[in-house]
């Protein structure tokens, strides 16, 4: 296993994000070592979804006005349908995403997570995947996309669906671990 111990991970989300999208990558990331911290519109608990039925709540750490992000190595985007679609409405959001590329940090979306990564205007000219229902504006966006369980691109990680968790987990602890190495 890759050692993260030292790596902080931002995670932003809000209400309707798919339950595994956020879960299963949050304690993955803890378990390496990272420390993962979970920002979204409030700091009220957020309602996680298990595909249309409601599931966990779960309360942020910080609100996205107050992210910095110098303070992170990656960012994580889970999916969900109504979770991504409010988020891109947020300027504060997209400004966080484009910031994460700007510092080329690592960042993994899932699912209907790459909407955010189209309306951060970063897709261009990259390969990606996402849900089926989204690979068209993914294509609108400039992006090259392909149906693979999880595709990196530089420090972009993308999978398509709570089916692919593992494979993303995995991407995202390696591309990670090798980013806290080289700025050890």
């Amino acid at each position: 296993m890759h050692d993260i111990t030292n790596a902080r991970v931002l995670i932003i989300a809000t209400d309707g994000f798919e339950q595994s999208e956020l879960f299963r990558p949050r304690e993955a990331l803890m378990d390496a070592g990272a420390t993962v911290t979970l920002a979204s519109i409030k700091t009220d608990p957020i309602q996680g979804m298990k595909h249309d039925e409601k599931g966990e709540r779960i309360t942020p750490d910080m609100v996205l006005a107050d992210v910095d992000v110098s303070d992170y190595d990656a960012l994580v985007l889970p999916g969900g349908v109504a979770n991504p679609d409010t988020m891109r409405m947020q300027p504060r959001a997209i400004e966080i995403i484009q910031s994460f590329f700007d510092d080329d940090k690592t960042v993994g979306a899932i699912c209907h997570a790459p909407w955010l990564l189209i309306e951060a205007d970063v897709v261009d000219g990259r390969r990606a995947t996402s849900w089926p229902s989204l690979r068209t504006d993914l294509e609108n966006a400039g992006a090259e996309v392909v149906d693979e369980e999880v595709v990196i691109d530089g420090n972009l990680i993308t999978s398509r669906k709570p089916d692919d968790i593992p494979a993303f987990n995995t991407a995202l602890i390696e591309a990670i671990s090798a980013q806290v190495r080289e700025t050890a």
